[in-house]
């Protein structure tokens, strides 16, 4: 096996995708390789592909084509493509692309040092493909590279049936974690200094179906509850179908579950729900709504909209700007249909023409963007309890403002003042965002990705809210304390490049900051 060499994981997709590469570079680098140096040229570059989006394959295709002169000048580069669309697409890539080294797909990414090695030494392309899970990827390393924020999978795969989504037929049917085994990950975090997880599965709700217990999932939610230490608590995505009141009532009852929920809608068109195969209509969607909202007031929904599927007339479009308009989610995550061959959506009559996908595309666009706004206007004035993130805010150096996560999951860019802090201030069982009392007690810290700033928003956007005041407080927390010590490693180490440990000293904990190819 190879002892020494780098890598760069090149990620398309979901948060499941993102979280599959942390798993493969935890692989590399306990085969020897350590991560790449920007602007340096890799020695293995792995693309972790999705293929939920039209022209996904010519998006890897392209990127496949501009690597071909790299690995020409430097012969000893090595490519492998895993993920969705390897999974479907197999040989196919090795014959469109016969310089890519190692295909893998979405059942065997732990093969990935071992395949890479083969090619290696007998100078071939290897392919491997398997058509059901060999191991739980949460057995294998993970390289996480927050210390403070962590996702941890529950289940992989999906029973659904949704006509327009490939997926199923990629990542199998649903397997589940026990509950042991995710609450001792959970809790192996927290010992690292995890402060917030997000609990992952293609339906998180079905949760326990596999082994005999329909409850699983809210019990999960309040089992972390007991975990002390254990901050902040989401989880991703559920299905309205088997969205239950015990699962409401574990959010509400469960002091670090946060008061936001990610609920898929798809359309607010029963005649396009029937379509699409979803199961649920839109009165029994609204009534989760209504039942959340009931249960926790300020919980923040969001969700997932497709424009344009087959047969959608302007009457079925009206019915979801009218949903749209009741929901008033906090944000959307708003597509254009996409045709995927092997898909029952792809045979399907009355496929809507592309201008008229779009034209409805912008005005749903325009209706999320003011129903945004409405609801974090009503923030101005209000306190929010800010998760600091490394990362969030793009401008943060232009503007001088540091960002991060409110309980809610709004994106909050804040000033982060001269004197700020605070070594006191409330647990998670004490606070809430806009919530009133008093600010906790004041110190001379400087804000660190991890702790937890308490600040006043002074301005609204669609997509964010703005602090520009001097924080109220800051309470460190232990996830900053790590992040402060993995810094720390960084500068004292970083030309080391050891084994576990990048070229900025990281270590094995936290959430992937891996390319994502556009």
């Amino acid at each position: 096996m190879r002892s020494s060499g780098t890598y760069e994981i090149r990620t398309y997709g979901c948060q499941m995708n993102m979280h599959d590469s942390e798993r493969l570079a935890g692989l590399l680098e306990e085969a020897g390789y350590r991560r790449a140096a920007a602007g340096a040229t890799p020695d293995v570059v792995v693309f972790n592909t999705c293929a939920v989006r039209e022209n996904a394959d010519n998006r890897l295709y392209g990127n496949l084509g501009q690597l071909l002169p790299v690995k020409n000048a430097h012969p000893g580069l090595q490519i492998a493509v895993g993920g969705c669309l390897a999974q479907k697409d197999q040989e196919l890539i090795t014959a469109r692309a016969p310089w890519v080294d190692v295909v893998f797909g979405t059942h065997n990414i732990a093969a990935l040092p071992v395949l890479l090695e083969r090619a290696r030494v007998q100078q071939q392309a290897q392919v491997e493909i398997l058509e059901s899970l060999e191991r739980f990827p949460s057995v294998l390393p993970a390289r996480r590279e927050s210390a403070y924020s962590a996702w941890v999978a529950i289940s992989v795969g999906c029973n659904n049936t949704c006509t327009f989504c490939i997926v199923p037929s990629l990542r199998g049917r649903e397997e589940d974690r026990r509950p042991g085994d995710v609450l001792a990950e959970i809790r192996a975090l927290v010992a690292d200094g995890v402060v917030e997880v997000t609990l992952l599965g293609q339906n998180v709700n079905s949760y326990g179906a596999a082994f005999g217990d329909r409850l699983a999932f809210g019990k999960l939610l309040r089992a972390c509850g007991e975990i002390d230490g254990l901050e902040r608590v989401r989880f991703t995505s559920p299905h309205p179908r088997d969205f239950t009141d015990d699962v409401i009532d574990a959010m509400a009852q469960t002091p670090n579950v946060m008061p936001q929920l990610h609920m898929p809608l798809q359309s607010g068109s029963d005649a396009v729900l029937r379509a699409m195969r979803r199961a649920y209509r839109r009165d029994k969607y609204l009534a989760i709504l209504d039942k959340v909202r009931a249960a926790i007031p300020d919980a923040a929904i969001t969700t997932d909209i497709i424009v344009g599927f087959p047969g959608e007339t302007e009457r079925d479009f009206a019915d979801t700007l009218d949903l749209v308009r009741r929901a008033r989610f906090s944000g959307a995550f708003t597509f254009r249909y996409s045709v995927r061959p092997g898909t029952p959506a792809a045979t399907m009559d009355g496929q809507v023409p592309a201008a008229v996908v779009q034209e409805r595309y912008e005005r749903l666009i325009a209706l999320v963007e003011e129903t945004s706004l409405d609801g974090n206007a009503a923030f101005v004035g209000r306190q929010v309890e800010v998760l600091v993130a490394d990362g969030e805010g793009r401008k943060d150096d232009v503007t001088h403002r540091m960002s991060g996560r409110a309980r809610d999951n709004r994106l909050v860019h804040f000033t982060p003042g001269s004197s700020a802090g605070g070594s006191g201030g409330s647990s998670p069982r004490e606070s809430s965002v806009g919530g009133s009392g008093g600010p906790p007690p004041r110190d001379s810290r400087v804000p660190r990705p991890g702790d937890i700033v308490t600040t006043v928003v002074t301005r609204a956007a669609p997509h964010y809210l703005i602090a520009d005041g001097e924080p109220l407080a800051v309470r460190p927390t232990r996830g900053a304390d790590a992040w402060a010590a993995r810094r720390d490693s960084a500068r004292e180490g970083s030309a080391a490049a050891t084994p576990g440990r990048d070229s900025r000293g990281g270590v094995l904990l936290g959430m992937p900051a891996l390319s994502r190819p556009a």
